[in-house]
């Protein structure tokens, strides 16, 4: 859901402006799991409980950065698509920075703020947002990432 007067024709005047914010996500072992299996990134701190406990530093397995970033594409068509386009592209990726782990069983959710608003010719416009991914009861985000993303109407 976007926020009220959001629009592609309207978009410039909410740059600097939180579009809004998501669901609380659980990121759990199962789905850590099933995103090793998707990539073939097997790596035993994502996917071995008893080793992570034992040898990690984190006291137990982590959610894959790319699983993290992989959560910016709900957001963008349930905050920054608004209802009078008809279609929202992945653009890019301008900057992203991993700043903490998520460890399994965390909930998170994405802040997502207009950062630009380029007109593209008629009927788009190309978008770049800031994504703050939180996780609850951690002070620093999961990640914050610059996402391109193109609207056509």
């Amino acid at each position: 859901m976007t926020i009220e007067g959001y629009s592609i024709h309207s978009a410039s005047e909410f740059v600097g402006k939180e579009l809004g914010v998501t669901d609380w996500v659980v990121i759990n072992q199962d789905r850590i799991d099933r995103f090793a299996d998707c990539t073939g990134d097997h790596q035993w701190i994502h996917v071995d409980a008893e080793k992570a406990v034992r040898e990690g530093p984190f006291g137990g397995t982590i959610a894959h950065g790319f699983l993290c970033l992989s959560l910016l594409a709900p957001a963008q068509t349930s905050i920054v698509l608004p209802a009078d386009a008809a279609q929202i592209l992945n653009y890019g990726l301008d900057r992203v920075r991993f700043m903490a782990p998520v460890k399994a069983g965390s909930r998170t959710r994405t802040h997502v703020q207009l950062l630009t608003v380029e007109n593209k010719g008629p009927g788009r416009v190309l978008i770049k947002t800031k994504n703050t991914i939180e996780i609850e009861g951690e002070e620093k985000p999961a990640l914050i990432a610059e996402m391109l993303v193109l609207l056509i109407a």
